[in-house]
């Protein structure tokens, strides 16, 4: 595992898609579109993420019209797809926002996201993440990609800083 971290600095949430927005799973259907499944808990997060005050971002490998689509109905502002080397899109990113590396959690599962996890302020290795990754990483969530990882991650940073509490007001009426 990485070295310790300083979560308040974190302002933009960096997510891959397929084995952590998703499960690692791609339906390919009859007419050779694809079809993934997202979970409602990490959308919740994201939107919990984004009430905050902070960004998100989705750097993926693959190019996927549901990828986009998700990205949408989450209001994610930066959507990068077709990414085989995933660091250059990411230093692009940084500059495009000004925001720094030490400022970015990002979470992913394989071995292409392991660049990026070393450079952040806050790695994330889903629980179902390939080893390499895993120890990469600064923190190894206990929900596996697709099933609430994003959600996990997002409580964690939210919780750690005193964000949290503020947030829930609005459920706890």
């Amino acid at each position: 595992m990485a070295g310790p971290v300083k979560l308040e600095k974190i302002k933009l949430l960096i997510l891959d898609v397929d084995g952590v927005l998703t499960d690692g799973g791609i339906i390919i259907n009859a007419d050779g579109s694809e079809s993934k499944i997202f979970s409602v808990l990490d959308g919740h997060g994201i939107r919990m993420w984004h009430r905050a005050g902070f960004q998100s971002a989705i750097i993926s490998g693959r190019t996927t019209e549901a990828t986009a689509h998700r990205a949408k109905q989450l209001e994610i502002t930066y959507v990068y797809q077709q990414c085989i080397d995933k660091l250059p899109t990411f230093e692009q990113l940084l500059n495009q926002t000004g925001i720094t590396a030490d400022e970015v959690a990002y979470i992913g599962d394989d071995i292409m996201d392991i660049p990026i996890i070393r450079r952040v302020g806050f790695g994330v290795a889903v629980a179902n993440a390939v080893s390499e990754c895993k120890s990469a990483a600064h923190y190894v969530t206990t929900n596996t990609g697709g099933r609430g990882a994003v959600r996990e991650t997002v409580e964690y940073i939210l919780k750690n800083t005193g964000r949290w509490d503020e947030l829930m007001k609005r459920y706890l009426v």
